[in-house]
């Protein structure tokens, strides 16, 4: 089994600086067996209503849909190779971590590419197993041409985003409960045209950073030129006070984290259309056309661009703390609804022709 779990460390001292928050590498999805650690869903998107069918882990690897590249990066797409008949969906991928990671845990992902083109709807993200009980965290998440990546918080009524310390300004909404704003959820947008999309790919990628932790959720955004010297090269430790001001948070004292959010299972997905992508106002801001007739029917190369290519994920847990919960059971469920006339209200305020 190539994903490796690694002990975590006990007994460790505090560093002097009071405020430091070290980690250490618990689990690495990475190299030939990345896939060895993650379920496939297995069934058309019943979910976010998407013209997609989530294949399952042999039709995945029959059709070269999840697979690791020569350059050992894990390949996760949409297929960009057949003609889909007009009330057939496409086939492509949604994968969940059999791990759960609590409270005290920081996931990082490096990733050259990230999936655009109108009719795409990719995100990387989490959730506990009884949604919405137990939280929704969005690392990553766009739909059609943005340029702006997108984070957010879903939960059950009662969590807010107050007075975070975050470098973005690009707020879109504060209420986090799935019940506000047709589960719009607590929105960021990343102020960088470099976090999605083909701006992302033509840096060279880049590194997301999230943060689950008592004090409250964070997440870090890093184009390539930009990583870090502590996130470079094999970092078998982090220690998340020396990364800087995070793109976005969300502090405990808006959002009890202990209240709001369980154990957290790791997914990367792209559907199709649906809900958010396939919205008319908000396919019309970027792209031409139908959503389905004209992008999901007919041959697959409007898919080329539609794949994530992931250098790794890795998932470290507080230092004198067991965080990883393995092999957790995990009960799929999630509203229809997510972030749509809501999303592109607020963006329309703030001037992002994006949203």
């Amino acid at each position: 089994m190539i994903s490796s779990k690694l002990s975590v460390v006990l007994g460790l001292l505090a560093l002097p600086c009071a405020r430091a928050t070290p980690y250490s590498m618990v689990y690495e999805y990475a190299g030939p067996s990345f896939f060895d650690g993650w379920d496939f869903y297995g069934n058309f998107d019943n979910l976010t209503n998407g013209d997609a069918i989530f294949v399952d882990s042999t039709q995945a690897e029959d059709l070269k849909l999840a697979y690791v590249n020569d350059a050992g990066n894990a390949i996760i797409k949409v297929d960009n190779v057949s003609t889909v008949a007009f009330n057939e969906k496409r086939n492509t991928i949604r994968i969940n971590s059999k791990d759960h990671f609590d409270v005290g845990s920081v996931w990082i992902t490096d990733m050259l590419h990230v999936p655009f083109g109108c009719s795409v709807w990719p995100a990387w993200w989490s959730q506990a197993p009884n949604w919405p009980v137990g939280g929704e965290i969005d690392t990553f998440e766009g739909v059609n041409q943005v340029t702006m990546n997108q984070m957010a918080l879903h939960t059950e009524p009662g969590c807010t985003q107050a007075s975070p310390v975050q470098s973005s300004t690009l707020v879109n909404s504060t209420d986090c409960s799935f019940q506000a704003n047709s589960n719009q959820g607590c929105v960021v947008t990343t102020p960088s045209t470099q976090s999605y999309g083909e701006g992302f790919a033509q840096a060279g990628g880049g590194m997301f950073v999230t943060e689950y932790a008592s004090t409250g959720i964070s997440i870090w955004f890093f184009s390539r030129s930009s990583i870090p010297s502590s996130l470079q090269g094999n970092a078998s430790s982090i220690d998340t006070s020396q990364l800087g001001t995070p793109v976005a948070n969300w502090p405990t004292g808006g959002c009890n984290i202990g209240n709001f959010f369980k154990p957290q299972s790791l997914i990367f997905d792209i559907t199709l259309c649906g809900d958010f992508a396939g919205n008319a106002a908000t396919f019309s801001q970027t792209c031409s056309g139908t959503c389905y007739n004209d992008y999901v029917v007919g041959k697959g190369s409007t898919y080329d661009n539609a794949y994530f290519e992931v250098q790794y994920v890795r998932v470290y847990g507080a230092n004198g703390q067991n965080t990883t919960i393995s092999a957790a059971p995990m009960s799929i469920s999630r509203p229809s609804t997510k972030a749509v006339a809501g999303v592109a209200a607020a963006a329309a305020a703030l001037g992002l022709a994006s949203w």
